[in-house]
């Protein structure tokens, strides 16, 4: 018997405890922050999909 999710949360905090060099890091942590929003978006467009094809 197949199992059905009806409701997924997903939360994330990003905490960015050092101050020093906030300029340098803030510009690196931007290109993360991208790779990973790209990387999710790119999860979710599979799994609807495979959703459609069923």
């Amino acid at each position: 018997m197949p199992v059905e999710i009806k409701e997924l949360i997903i939360r994330a905090n990003i905490v960015n405890n050092n101050d020093e060099n906030s300029e340098s890091q803030s510009e690196e942590t931007t290109g993360q922050k991208q790779e990973i929003i790209a990387a999710c978006v790119a999860e979710v467009l599979k799994i609807l999909e495979r959703k459609r094809e069923r």
